[in-house]
């Protein structure tokens, strides 16, 4: 029918042009010449959109163009999501009949031009998710129709302008992810039709004017990652109509009022996350029937969590992690009674707070949408109710380090949908479940830390997708299952140190090739390293001390030119210590008491900027009836100082790897971490940690909390066409290929932001020493005092010594 109607109107139309007045098509020149400047300024049309207009056609028939019934003059712009870039033309001030502009999901650049301040019949104007820049054209104060501004995600900064105060119709004001200063206007209260202000990550600062409690018809209010301090004034709360509050990340602070939920009942999203704000979470809260969305995390909430969620149906997000709620009273966890009405239930995290008790069996009849379950890092104790299998779409649980005990329950068994899977530093007793080989989705697997018995099951090699696992820190015996090596997903780390394993390691470990980090250290494991390592050449970090390994270290351990740590202490190792050890890309080598003889390898490249290896040139006299030789090596320290601090530094590290695994980037809570952390790593992704852009994503440098360790963070331009099929070739790529010369892929974010856009992004490896294309082409002399310019590479530094090295891994990179 639409299709029909639309064929009629323009054959109306076509006859109306035919019949109209030959002074009506002259005065209908303005527009077409308008038109055709707005087309000069575009360079780049991907879906051929202005292929259409031509001379061929009227051009209230050209795609995009809408014209009204009355007048053959232009009333509507649609190039919206088109791949369009390029500027918009000033003459576009000459459509005088414009009512909308839709220009949204583009690649447009420059101003907004000024003259759109003439078309006072606007009531439309939506240039978001483009690359305009510069401030807002006061002019804009002229379109005193306009009902819709939307700017988001572009490159605007400056104040609004205080003459947009004559915007008295204005419905929605769309500001978000610019660089706005300036603080929140306080003539947005003067805008007494404004509905929607969203204006979330931007730098405004200051406080929230109290004048926002005039607007009685706001519904919406964003102003998450704004640099805002201070309290949210009572004036809001009087606001009934409010449907979406979210001040997160910000500095704001105080107690939530008593009665918040009496003042607001109507709201359907509560967002305040990682701010300041005290004391006891408001019971009035339950009265907010209509809640599905309540984020209350990262801030200093205490007290028990009294909420009565049995009125909330509609509940679908509830974050109340890294708190202090709890009242060290065992009834602490009565609150989750009343949840079982909440049937749309899907994420519900309380993980790092001090939550006291028994987890009661009622957990198990919680939504049977639960994709995340997080309740970690509390005092909870007793055993693992049977119900907790009963979460058919569970993909998270994370219930590491409280006081569980017992065994593992068999019904966690049910979970076959579950990728991500947390159970250590607990007091889980008996052996392994056997279950874990059917969880074919199972991403991480942690049962470290508990007093597990028994053998590692050989069906855990059915986990095809398993790319970490960690068994350390528990009572497990016998040898090594050659099914375990068979699992090529594993990539981060596999940890099974400080068990009573025993037997060789077996040769399949060369089937490992992508893993990352592997610790078999404070193990009964005997025999020569294998030769097969050699084939594990993504190797970065490898422990094998405290074991009674013996034999030479293998010549195929050449091949691993990327590996940053390798400990062999404590074993009965012996021969000669290899040359090629200087050639690898190490920063830490242990081969203490053993019975190694000769020189410790000098390594290092002065060219770029890596130190030599400080030595301990100790040598064995024949004959000698030593029968150990202490040969650390740290770079830039002293063999004495190494000699005085080296027991402290092997039991810090043990103390470290109690709180997140060993080695670089493994990550705990979550492998994926969530939008909330990426924008505290980053500062809501500010300026100053920017470290490159690209086409498809903006890379930030960052430290994700709570591990304290420095990564790349690549945020997707989702808006940008071809953004998400970059996305998703990226994470295949990197899901299959592992190079030492190419920067590792730590995890990813793939969620929304807080205003329910998607959002997604990679996490990787940080490298600190700035790019490749900077050693080669060194900076300027215009170079800043306090950043140290890169040395030049010769041309047989380039070629030589990166041979010397082996790996162009060793090369600074900014991790983009």
């Amino acid at each position: 029918m639409a299709y029909h109607l639309s064929l009629f109107f323009h054959a109306m139309l076509l006859l109306l042009l035919l019949l109209c007045p030959a002074t009506t098509l002259a005065q209908n020149h303005t527009d077409h010449f308008a038109l055709l400047a707005i087309k000069s300024g575009i360079t780049h049309d991907p879906q051929r959109v202005l292929d259409s207009w031509n001379t061929s056609l009227h051009f209230c028939l050209w795609q995009g163009v809408t014209c009204g019934r009355r007048h053959a003059r232009v009333t509507k712009l649609d190039l919206g999501s088109r791949g369009i870039s390029g500027s918009l033309s000033p003459q576009i001030g000459n459509l005088s009949f414009l009512r909308v502009i839709y220009l949204a999901n583009n690649t447009f650049k420059g101003v907004i031009p000024p003259q759109v301040g003439g078309l006072f019949r606007l009531k439309a104007l939506v240039l978001g998710n483009n690359s305009f820049e510069g401030e807002v054209p006061a002019s804009l104060s002229n379109c005193t129709r306009l009902k819709h501004l939307v700017l988001a995600r572009n490159n605007l900064f400056g104040k609004l302008p205080q003459q947009l105060t004559s915007l008295v119709n204005l419905i929605r004001l769309t500001i978000h992810n610019n660089g706005f200063t300036g603080g929140i206007p306080s003539f947005l209260a003067n805008l007494t039709s404004l509905e929607i202000i969203s204006a979330a990550d931007n730098h405004l600062g200051g406080s929230i004017p109290n004048a926002l409690g005039q607007l009685h018809n706001l519904q919406e209010v964003g102003f998450s990652n704004c640099k805002l301090h201070g309290m949210i004034p009572s004036s809001l709360h009087n606001l009934s109509s409010l449907t979406i509050v979210d001040f997160s990340i910000n500095q704001i602070g105080g107690d939530l009022p008593k009665d918040i939920g009496l003042q607001l009942p109507n709201l359907e999203s509560f967002i305040i996350a990682r701010n300041k704000f005290t004391g006891t979470i408001p019971f009035s809260i339950s009265n907010c029937s209509k809640l599905g969305v309540v984020y209350l995390s990262e801030n200093d909430f205490t007290g028990k969590i009294n909420i009565d969620f049995s009125n909330m149906p509609n509940l679908r997000l509830l974050g109340l992690f890294t708190n202090s709620l709890g009242s060290s009273q065992p009834d602490d966890m009565n609150f989750i009674d009343s949840m079982t009405n909440c049937s749309n239930l899907e994420q519900f995290t309380f993980h790092e707070n001090q939550l006291t008790g028994v987890l009661p069996s009622s957990v198990g009849n919680l939504s049977s949408k639960l994709i995340y379950l997080s309740f970690g890092d509390n005092f909870i104790y007793g055993s693992l109710p049977s119900g907790i299998g009963n979460f058919a779409n569970l993909e998270w649980l994370y219930l590491t380090h409280n006081w569980f005990t017992g065994v593992i329950p068999i019904e966690l068994g049910n979970l076959r949908n579950i990728r991500l899977l947390y159970l250590g530093y607990n007091n889980f007793t008996g052996k392994i479940p056997d279950f874990i080989g059917n969880m074919s989705l199972l991403f991480q697997l942690s049962l470290v830390g508990n007093r597990l018995q028994g053998q590692i099951p050989q069906i855990i090699g059915k986990c095809k997708s398993l790319s970490s696992l960690d068994l350390s820190e528990n009572n497990l015996i016998g040898a090594i299952p050659r099914e375990l090596f068979q699992i090529s997903a594993l990539s981060i780390y596999l940890d099974l140190s400080d068990n009573n394993l025993v037997g060789p390691v077996p040769q399949e470990i060369g089937k490992l090739k992508s893993l990352t980090v592997l610790d078999l250290s404070q193990n009964d494991l005997v025999g020569a390293i294998p030769s097969a390592i050699g084939s594990c050449t993504s190797l970065e970090y490898l422990y094998l001390q405290a074991n009674s390994f013996q034999g030479p270290i293998p010549l195929t351990m050449s091949a691993l030119r990327g590996i940053r740590t390798l400990n062999l202490s404590s074993n009965n190792f012996s021969g000669q210590i290899p040359r090629f050890l200087e050639q690898l890309n190490l920063s830490s080598l242990d081969l203490s008491f053993n019975n190694f003889y000769g020189e410790v390898p000098m390594g290092g490249i002065p060219e770029l900027g890596l130190p030599k290896c400080a030595m301990s040139a100790a040598r064995l006299r024949k004959g000698s009836q030593l029968s150990r030789a202490i040969l650390v090596v740290i770079p830039l320290c002293s063999l004495l100082v190494v000699a005085m601090v080296f027991s402290l530094l092997f039991y810090l590290r043990r103390r470290r790897r109690h709180t997140q695994p060993t080695g670089a980037s493994l990550m705990q809570p979550f492998s994926r971490v969530s939008y909330g952390s990426i924008l505290k790593a980053t500062n809501g992704l500010s300026e100053q940690n920017l470290i490159g852009m690209g086409s498809f994503g903006v890379v930030y440098k960052g430290i994700i909390e709570p591990y304290g360790e420095m990564v790349a963070i690549k945020v997707l331009k989702l808006g940008h066409q071809g953004a998400l099929r970059s996305f998703m070739a990226e994470c295949e790529a990197l899901k299959n290929i592992r190079h030492r010369n190419l920067v590792k892929i730590i995890t990813s974010c793939s969620s929304v932001d807080f205003q329910g856009n998607d959002f997604k992004a990679l996490i990787y490896e940080y490298m600190p020493n700035g790019s490749l294309e900077r050693w080669l082409h060194p900076c300027s002399e215009q170079e800043t005092e306090n950043e140290e310019a890169p040395h030049r590479l010769s041309l047989s530094t380039k070629s030589v010594d990166c041979n010397r090295c082996g790996s162009c891994h060793s090369l600074p990179s900014s991790g983009i």
